[in-house]
């Protein structure tokens, strides 16, 4: 049977319905839009799918536009890291562009609506207008200097880009109207003073265009046909379009902005103010540290752009927000690496065990294959002597028989190697297990093929050779946040729910393969979970984070649904 075709998300409809009516599909443009002030997160990993994953589906360009209007919060480093998340996401844009490319166009624009009487400048201070603008069931008051003249309001708008004037003394609004129902169309601000460099126009410029001002014509600009942006800019839609109205060429393309709902994400914050906290107070190693929600963080911690991607399209596109399960994502992640990740042998809490019926001095080399998932894999050579680790939590004196790993008496192989059995044990004073003392089967070895191989043991343990082992720093990260929703309490900061326990740095033991690992390699520590080589490594000391466990933990502790 064929596989049925996909359905089309509400965006994609609008498209169709556009292209259904005769609009030319080579005419399609679409744009990922980012102010870069902050690290891009989970949440515009959707916004980055939605818009290039449009270019690819309509063989349309997509432009990467820096709306870098806030001279105050944006920097070249986040530029830099936006450029380089999006093209670890696997996406390729058409045209790299800054808003501020268009700062003398905007100016030139804003001086045409004053000259038409749409356009003036307000002398009050910000607390005179917010009084001014009225509330959503009662209407504004105009300022008392909406009716400059034209003459007037040009001389002041100039004196404001010269620099004549102090920040807060003049803004520039649009003249629309103070009895609107929408209060974003009660006279906005289109510019406002702010004597600060701009990290590409340096000081150009003292006076600053307000971000609707700035969307809707850069867009225009740009000839973007589809300007899709999250459910909070629906209310800016009208806006938006009055803007274009007095601007707008009819024999030119005229954007169209969409909303779509953001997705949150449980366990996590997204808002960059309040990442920035986390920078800030060092809560958090930076924006990219791997518990961080950012792409630069996830990327950090060993996340796949193939299980981001895969993540996206899964939760979809839709016009209501909801809370999405944060296990949802670590699914996409283990399901990848599953398929990808190396199986390697690695003890994190390690217990001393000597087989006493090994040969002493006497090693030898197993053949261990590489990913059960994947046969062009391979194999490789691990080593094996008489002295191993095992974890801890992997032997216990007595058990009862829901036990399946090592107990006094038991038997369990050794993944790749043979069955031994737990004859003794030595303790320290205080009762602690220092050493199990077992025998091995020299006929039960894997792959052999001999009737004692053949035998089944009902647990398999994993271990590493103590003699050859490499002593590794291991971060084990788990949820920056131990409440669903942090930032969702009125009556607390989200900060009291930082987790603890979100990072536990510990050195572990792994089998010597791994001096070899790059920076990013990815790995499954068999029995353990998904871990990658950090960029702290070094040739000297290798560091490895875990990325996700093999198994959801959290799902035993929380039972309350979320809205998926």
């Amino acid at each position: 049977m064929s596989e049925s075709p996909k359905s089309l998300n509400f965006i994609e409809h609008i498209i169709e319905e556009d292209l259904a009516k005769g609009f030319p599909a080579n005419a399609l443009r679409f744009r990922f839009p980012p102010e870069p002030n902050g690290y891009l997160h989970i949440g515009h990993a959707s916004s980055i799918c939605l818009n290039f994953g449009l270019g690819l589906r309509y063989n349309a360009p997509v432009n990467l536009r820096f709306d870098d209007t806030n001279p105050i919060k944006e920097e070249q480093e986040y530029v830099d890291a936006i450029k380089r998340d999006v093209e670890w996401m696997g996406f390729e844009w058409d045209t790299e562009c800054y808003a501020s490319d268009y700062f003398q166009s905007l100016f030139d624009w804003a001086l045409e609506l004053i000259e038409q009487g749409k356009a003036y400048v307000d002398s009050q201070s910000s607390e005179e207008m917010a009084k001014q603008k009225g509330t959503p069931t009662e209407p504004g008051v105009n300022s008392p200097y909406r009716d400059r003249s034209v003459a007037e309001n040009i001389e002041l708008f100039k004196g404001m880009k010269e620099g004549l004037y102090e920040e807060g003394t003049h803004v520039l609004r649009a003249k629309i109207d103070m009895s609107s129902s929408n209060m974003l169309m009660r006279d906005p601000i289109m510019y406002r003073i702010l004597k600060r460099a701009h990290h590409r126009t340096n000081t150009d410029w003292c006076i600053y265009p307000m971000y609707d001002w700035t969307h809707g014509e850069s867009d225009y600009i740009e000839q973007v046909t589809h300007s899709l942006c999250t459910l909070e800019f629906a209310p800016h839609r009208e806006l938006y379009d009055w803007f274009l109205d007095n601007v707008a060429d009819p024999k030119k393309i005229r954007p169209k902005q969409r909303e779509f709902a953001r997705r949150n994400l449980s366990h996590t914050v997204v808002s960059k103010r309040k990442l920035l906290q986390l920078v800030e107070k060092g809560l958090v190693n930076g924006w990219d540290d791997p518990r961080m929600p950012t792409i630069s963080g996830l990327r950090r911690r060993g996340f796949t752009p193939e299980s981001i991607r895969n993540f996206a399209e899964t939760i979809g596109i839709a016009k209501r927000e909801n809370v999405v399960d944060v296990s949802l994502l670590e699914f996409h992640i283990r399901e990848h690496l599953n398929k990808i990740a190396p199986r390697v042998m690695a003890v994190l809490n390690p217990l001393k065990l000597v087989i006493t019926n090994y040969p002493e001095g006497e090693e030898e080399w197993l053949q261990a294959e590489n990913n059960p998932e994947d046969e062009s894999a391979g194999f490789r050579q691990l080593p094996f002597s008489k002295e191993l680790y095992i974890e801890q939590e992997d032997f216990r004196e007595e058990a009862n028989r829901k036990f399946f790993r090592l107990k006094l008496g038991g038997e369990v192989r050794l993944k790749n190697a043979y069955i031994i059995k737990a004859e003794s044990c030595t303790k320290d004073a205080e009762g602690n297990i220092l050493e199990v003392q077992c025998t091995y089967d020299p006929k039960s070895k894997s792959g052999s093929g001999s009737e004692e191989s053949l035998r089944k043991v009902k647990g398999t343990l994993h271990w590493v050779s103590i003699k050859h082992a490499l002593p590794v720093e291991v971060r084990l990260y788990d949820r920056l946040f131990t409440d669903e929703t942090p930032d969702g309490h009125k009556d607390k900061d989200f900060l009291e729910f930082i987790n603890p326990n979100s990072l536990e740095v510990i050195t572990g033991y792994v089998e010597p393969s791994l001096k070899e690992a790059n920076i990013n390699d990815r790995f499954q520590f068999q029995r353990l979970g998904y871990f990658n080589v950090d960029e702290d490594s070094t040739r000297e000391k290798m560091v490895f984070n875990r990325t996700v466990t093999l198994r959801d933990t959290w799902a035993k502790i929380e039972h309350k649904p979320l809205n998926k």
